[in-house]
C-alpha cells in the first residue's frame, strides 16, 4: 500500500518559486516517497517530534510521516543556503 502526501500552504508557495528544473526533481522525490519515503537522504531534525528531512540537492523535504493513515505532510521545502 502507497503512502500519499499533504503540502502545507507555505510548502507550496516555496515550490512555485523555485526554477522549473529543480521544481520537477523535488515533485519526482515525491513521488518516490510515495512507495517508499524513509529511502535516500532521510534524517531525524532534533529537537522536534516526529519531523524528518530529506536531502534533494542543495533543497530540503520537510516531512512528518503518519503510519496508521500513511501520508506524510510536507510542511516546508527549502533551499539550502551556504554560510
Amino acid at each position: 500500500m502507497n503512502w500519499d502526501y499533504r503540502l502545507s500552504d507555505k510548502a507550496l508557495k516555496n515550490l512555485k518559486e523555485f526554477p522549473k528544473q529543480d521544481r520537477l526533481r523535488i515533485y519526482e522525490a515525491l513521488e518516490t516517497m510515495k512507495d517508499a519515503p524513509f529511502i535516500g537522504d532521510i534524517k531525524p531534525i532534533q529537537g522536534e517530534e516526529n519531523l524528518w528531512r530529506r536531502r534533494i540537492g542543495a533543497y530540503r523535504i520537510y516531512f512528518r510521516p503518519f503510519h496508521e493513515k500513511r501520508v506524510f505532510d510536507i510542511p516546508g521545502i527549502e533551499r539550502k543556503r551556504s554560510h
